[in-house]
């Protein structure tokens, strides 16, 4: 996989494998996303997203 050969060169290693990259993927797209970030600020002190049936 393309994206883990780039990685693993910047940090100069070798390729990291695709399950290793998937926790990492999902941390830093949920810590950019800015409608999520908007919906969490806008939801009662904690009070959680409860899930639908």
């Amino acid at each position: 996989m393309a994206y883990g050969e780039i990685l693993g060169r910047q940090a100069g290693q070798g390729p990291i494998e695709p399950k290793k990259l998937i926790v990492p993927m999902l941390e830093r797209f949920i810590a950019t996303d800015r409608g999520f970030a908007k919906a969490r600020r806008l939801l009662p002190k904690g009070e959680v997203a409860k899930e639908r049936p």
